[in-house]
């Protein structure tokens, strides 16, 4: 399969399931919601060395609880218990610390996990609980409640509960250019319009990676490192993947909240990299041993 020249190879893409939770920071201005937010998914590019995976998933909500600018954010992490702590630490750190921000469950689901019942102990017992008949749950479990917490500038609003359900972590895609600018243009034109693409997040810098990694090590205290495979550097050194003409190589990560989410991102980021310099595309999987869910780039573009 070729898409503007560009060679599509006939791989998958293996991706895990993780567990996500989904907040909505509103703020008085555009400004301070993405300041807290920015904040928020620092230190969040992998579950590997940072505990989750969490990233900025767009800008200025349409409806939000306060009518207040806001800022959506996923995150992702292995069990519900590293969400909750994961949650609880960046709300608590990032959030509240923001000022003018308020914080909200942006994500329907059957299990919750107190949060904002977590945080409301800064308030030094004089933390108010705020409950709004007007604000009804979606799976209609009653009415939202939410905890006013005194700060230096008045009050810092957080939901009392936020949902937690299983998405999916891990979907990829491997660019192969010539060089190094082009494939980078690539990588640019292909996370422009993966943002538009709802329920999902590409948690990297920029949402690019450079340092790929393959599973194990010649040193035992490693869990993974760099895959050599596709390092243009070693090409003479190690079994390379890598064409004749290939100079660089750019992944892109895909985490979203269900797999037709990952793999329309995946769909519109692959036909908007194909372009000029790019050699082929190509996918990382582990032999099937890893996850469950398989992104075929083929089938993928075929629907597309």
């Amino acid at each position: 399969m070729e898409i503007n020249g560009v060679h599509i190879d006939e791989t998958y893409a293996e991706a895990f399931g993780a567990y996500a939770g989904r907040v909505t920071i509103t703020a008085c201005s555009k400004t301070w919601a993405y300041e807290a937010a920015r904040s928020m998914t620092g230190f969040g590019t992998s579950v590997i060395g940072c505990g989750c995976e969490v990233a900025i998933e767009g800008i200025e909500p349409t409806d939000t609880p306060d009518d207040r600018p806001g800022v959506s954010v996923l995150l992702f992490a292995m069990s519900k218990k590293a969400v909750q702590e994961q949650l609880i630490n960046r709300i608590g750190q990032c959030v509240m610390t923001a000022p003018t921000s308020a914080c909200y469950n942006a994500l329907e689901a059957e299990d919750r996990l107190s949060i904002g019942g977590k945080l409301k102990f800064f308030g030094d017992g004089f933390q108010i609980s705020k409950r709004l008949d007007s604000q009804i749950t979606e799976n209609g479990s009653g009415p939202r409640r939410f905890w006013r917490i005194p700060v230096m500038d008045g009050e810092f609003i957080v939901e009392d509960r936020f949902g937690v359900k299983k998405g999916v972590a891990g979907g990829n895609f491997l660019l192969l250019g010539r060089g190094l600018p082009e494939t980078l243009q690539a990588a640019e034109r292909a996370i422009e319009v993966m943002r538009k693409v709802s329920g999902v997040i590409m948690p990297f810098p920029g949402g690019v990676v450079r340092s790929g990694s393959k599973v194990g090590s010649r040193y035992k205290f490693l869990n993974a490192s760099s895959n050599t495979a596709f390092c243009p550097s070693l090409r003479g050194s190690v079994k390379s993947d890598l064409p004749e003409g290939v100079g660089a190589v750019l992944e892109i990560v895909i985490d979203g909240l269900t797999p037709e989410a990952v793999g329309e991102a995946m769909r519109v980021g692959i036909r908007a990299a194909c372009g000029p310099g790019i050699v082929k595309i190509s996918a990382g999987n582990y032999g099937g041993k890893l996850g469950k869910h398989h992104f075929h780039l083929h089938q993928l573009l075929a629907e597309g």
